[in-house]
């Protein structure tokens, strides 16, 4: 069965980022993995690309071609995408039934919340047997500035109720946060959509005339009570593992390594070289009814590796880097020095 994420989130969100690096750490881990662009208008795509939309059509022949300006002309393609599905379908399945596929969204918001062919594009992925979870990322700053993080929220739980898929909302861009300003409260609160009552003094402050309109909107976040968020800095490996895990178990997938494959330590069962062993230790059962563990499955750890002690935790990294680095020169020069001792006798062909 195949299975894959619809990476969804506004322009600038780091959705082709986060791609590139799960494209980057999948690989590394021997982990299948295609990458599917479904944004029209992208010109300079930075990762392997197993499917490209713009063989089919592009923003810019749609504007030249219609008169359209940019936001019309996605929508059309679009639009035009969902009535040649047939054409996306064939080359899914030529990726194989056992296919991860991260499908990489346009950043215009209204495709994921109000416009229906990616919606009707999902539903007829999920009809040809795909197990698929929404991902979508948002930029951490917001969480900076009540206003803008109450819009977020609005626009996650717009999202959610569109889309009608297993729903895996992240800040990205975690990493940067600090260069922002201070936090008012735990990354925690933010995280967990906590009690959104206590943003009252700062959206008051804010925008007085709004206070009223402020209350309601926070009383409608919360009598869904849906949105949550997981924390993502691409370019830290434990930040991926944890994502990773955290949309495994929205869409039940349990990876089966091979046995010489690199996985992390503590993920991968070596007391039986039984395939079934070999399951990934996060599995669908494991993980459903307990808590994932991990460096990065605690916000609190998150929070201080990127706020709290980002300076000494930066300066512990480059320290580690340096050591294994010079592991690798000294076991590089160890390997030419036994060659050097020990050459190779010729080989005279008779």
């Amino acid at each position: 069965m195949p299975f894959g994420e619809i990476v969804c989130g506004s322009p600038g969100s780091g959705k082709s980022t986060y791609c590139y690096g799960k494209h980057q750490l999948f690989t590394a881990l021997s982990r299948p993995i295609s990458v599917v662009n479904l944004d029209p208008a992208n010109e300079s795509i930075t990762y392997p690309c197993a499917i490209d939309i713009s063989s089919l059509i592009t923003l810019q022949d749609v504007m030249d071609e219609h008169g359209l300006g940019p936001n019309g002309g996605l929508l059309y393609c679009m639009e035009y995408l969902e009535a040649n599905f047939d054409w996306l379908e064939e080359r899914l399945k030529a990726l194989g039934k056992d296919a991860y596929v991260l499908f990489d969204l346009p950043g215009q918001v209204e495709l994921s919340t109000n416009h229906d062919s990616v919606k009707n594009i999902v539903a007829k992925m999920t009809k040809i047997g795909f197990r698929l979870a929404a991902v979508h990322l948002c930029d951490a700053h917001y969480v900076t500035d009540a206003p803008k993080y109450i819009s977020v929220l609005l626009l996650s739980l717009r999202t959610m109720l569109h889309l009608e898929l297993p729903h895996v909302n992240v800040l990205s861009k975690i990493d940067l946060i600090s260069q922002y300003g201070d936090l008012d409260f735990n990354l925690d609160f933010y995280t967990e959509v906590q009690d959104l009552s206590y943003l009252e003094n700062a959206l008051s402050t804010s925008a007085p005339r709004f206070s009223a309109l402020n209350m309601a909107m926070i009383s409608l976040i919360e009598d869904y009570s849906l949105v949550s968020f997981e924390t993502l800095a691409v370019e830290d490996k434990n930040s991926m593992l944890h994502l990773a895990r955290a949309i495994d178990r929205a869409t039940g997938y349990v990876f089966v390594p091979p046995p010489d494959s690199n996985a992390p330590p503590g993920t991968v069962d070596t007391s039986d070289s039984s395939a079934s062993a070999r399951s990934n230790a996060y599995s669908l059962f494991s993980s459903a009814l307990g808590p994932m563990r991990g460096p990065a499955d605690d916000v609190r750890d998150v929070q201080e590796r990127w706020v709290d002690a980002k300076e000494q935790w930066d300066a512990h990294e480059k320290k580690q880097w340096r050591q294994e680095g010079e592991i690798i020169r000294d076991e590089a020069a160890r390997a030419s020095n036994i060659r050097e001792r020990n050459p190779p006798e010729d080989v005279h062909m008779a």
